[in-house]
């Protein structure tokens, strides 16, 4: 099937030709009749495959114009990254449509945006928290919206924006079209589903957990940091295969330690991207990365979801996920659309637990490779690897009760108090050798 199949709008399929996009892919294909259809959608597949033109591409065929300033469109995504990029593709799709769309976030003056907001909205791409100081300050009405798309839900729910989420859909007019779109399903997420949605019509290219079939996937068992990071730099030295990596980390501190080791051996052409950066610096690493001015980008998994870069051939795991899940959002963002990629994890001895949960959600095993020769296996541990060395905690004894003691020592003699009473005649006595009588007083 071809994009003119689907009955898309002239000014839409001119668009989608400069995009250089042809045929749609298997969720753009089943979700394309059924959200023109009106019914309420939850559409499951993996990163990768197209999740966001699946739902832009019905949603602005139903758009109208009108001279309402307020928003048609409402899609809430997780990131700041993500908004930037959707909005970035309803403008390609609506080049030659009168559409207007603008994406607001946290991070930045929040006036600037709402300038924007007054100039008049049709599609609105907002992050939940930046959406909810809009609407507590009535710079953002919800009376036009007719349509509400909520990407990566899984995502915001794991983030925490459950409670502006339940706000956000308490505050939409109550006749709207709602679709959902989103790569996993959790038990959170079909309760919100059930209690907001009505009897919403699943689609599901393919199942949860199911890794992509065009990613190549193998490990490395190694045994702690020092040695990961050695061997991370033998991978990236071949320049030619690996012409464009993500590099996954666990924590923001781990990110910052990459970086500072990799950019004194791969000057130049290394980025960092994680929640710590300024909006600023987020856009540039990002930037620079698509342009190819780097040729890798470590990043956590904050930036995991929504990703829409092209030609990323190797994702690789410095650190096994302690969330099954975000493997599958880490290693989605090679091998997209139709192009084949691979993903390489690095395996310390305590990751193997976190390591067999994924290989359950996928339902697979990553194979291991041997360690390459000329590896230097550091034993310098860092200190989260250091053992924790449990010291015995002695308990005191108490005395039997029969060999317990007075509760009081005896004084000694000489600090012996005895009260005894002391005569003035006897003082007198020892005193002058005589007893001495007091004077008696005059009476008057």
């Amino acid at each position: 099937m071809t994009f003119e199949e689907l009955n898309i709008k002239p000014p839409v399929l001119n668009a989608l030709k400069d995009m250089g996009l042809h045929t749609p892919t298997t969720i753009q294909e089943r979700a394309y009749a059924v959200v023109m259809s009106g019914r309420d959608v939850v559409g499951i597949a993996q990163t990768g495959t197209g999740k966001t033109l699946a739902y832009l591409l019905p949603c602005i065929r139903q758009w109208t114009f009108s001279k309402d300033v307020s928003p048609q469109i409402l899609i809430l995504v997780p990131t700041r990254e993500l908004a930037v990029q959707v909005v970035e593709q309803v403008k390609k799709l609506t080049a030659y449509m009168s559409v207007r769309a603008e994406a607001v976030y946290g991070g930045v003056n929040i006036n600037t945006q709402a300038k924007l907001i007054e100039n008049g909205l049709d599609v609105l791409v907002a992050t939940p928290g930046r959406l909810i100081d809009f609407l507590m300050r009535g710079t953002v009405k919800t009376k036009a919206i007719k349509h509400l798309v909520i990407d990566e839900v899984d995502e915001m729910l794991q983030l925490g924006f459950r409670p502006q989420l339940t706000t956000i859909l308490d505050l939409l007019p109550p006749k709207r079209q709602n679709l959902l779109f989103s790569a996993t399903m959790p038990d959170e997420v079909e309760t919100l589903i059930t209690t907001f949605f009505n009897h919403p019509i699943k689609i599901e290219a393919a199942p949860t957990g199911t890794p992509l079939e065009n990613i190549e996937q193998y490990g490395y068992a190694v045994p702690n940091f020092n040695t990961k990071l050695n061997l991370l730099e033998i991978l990236l030295s071949d320049t030619k295969a690996m012409s464009r990596v993500l590099v996954f980390a666990a924590t923001k501190k781990i990110a910052d330690a990459l970086y500072e080791k990799l950019a004194l051996k791969f000057p130049e052409t290394i980025g960092v991207i994680h929640s710590n950066k300024d909006q600023g610096y987020r856009f540039r690493s990002v930037n620079n990365f698509k342009d190819g001015s780097f040729r890798v980008l470590i990043a956590t998994d904050i930036i995991a979801r929504g990703l829409d870069i092209s030609d990323v051939t190797h994702v690789i795991n410095f650190d096994v996920s302690d969330v099954a899940e975000n493997h599958i959002h880490r290693i989605g963002r090679t091998g997209r659309y139709d192009k084949r990629g691979t993903a390489v994890t690095l395996i310390a001895d305590r990751e193997k637990e976190n390591l067999e949960a994924i290989e359950a959600l996928m339902k697979m095993k990553i194979p291991l490779h041997d360690l390459p020769e000329g590896l230097e296996i550091s034993d310098v541990l860092t200190y989260d690897e250091m053992p924790v060395i449990k010291m015995p905690i002695g308990k005191a004894r108490t005395p039997k009760r029969e060999a317990a003691g007075p509760a009081f020592h005896e004084k000694k003699l000489k600090n012996q108090k005895v009260n005894v009473k002391v005569r003035h005649a006897d003082v007198m006595k020892a005193k002058y050798g005589k007893p001495k009588k007091r004077k008696p007083k005059d009476r008057q």
